[in-house]
Formats: structure tokens, sequence, C-alpha cells
């Protein structure tokens, strides 16, 4: 890291708690989006954008019982922190 000048943006390493988001969504991102489906005759370009339409969707509209059956935009428009 100091050789390339870079700074580390967790912890430390192998500390599996910072982490734990990331994981979660990946593995959920996999187990609803990329295994159900054949990809043989998808593009990248097509596979960015399902991929981005995904993410999108997944941040904005998916209803989570955790919200109180809300979407995400819906949970935090209706505590005032989103127009």
């Amino acid at each position: 890291m100091q050789a390339a000048r870079l700074i580390r943006s967790m912890s430390r390493k192998g500390c599996s708690p910072d982490n734990a988001a990331c994981e979660g969504f990946f593995g959920r991102l996999k187990t609803e989006l990329f295994y159900p489906r054949d990809w043989r005759t998808t593009t990248i370009d097509q596979f960015i954008e399902i991929v981005d339409s995904h993410i999108r969707w997944y941040n904005a509209k998916r209803i989570k019982l955790s919200l109180g059956s809300l979407s995400p935009v819906e949970c935090r428009q209706s505590l005032g922190i989103a127009a």
C-alpha cells in the first residue's frame, strides 16, 4: 500500500465484518441474477446493462420487509431524507 501510495479504505486486512455488506450484496446478486440465466449469447455491453439495471433496482425499488414493506427510496422519503 505504501509503495503504491494508496490509502486503505477498510480497517485491516482479513477483517471480515468490514466486507460483510459487500459479500452479502454480491452473494445475492449472483443468486438472483447471475446463476438463473444462460449468459452464453449475452454480449459484454448487454451484460453491463443488465447488471447496472439490477443494481439500480436493488438500491432504489426493491421492497424490504425490514423497512416496513417499503422500497429504500420510499423509506427515505417517508423519513424526509430524500426528495
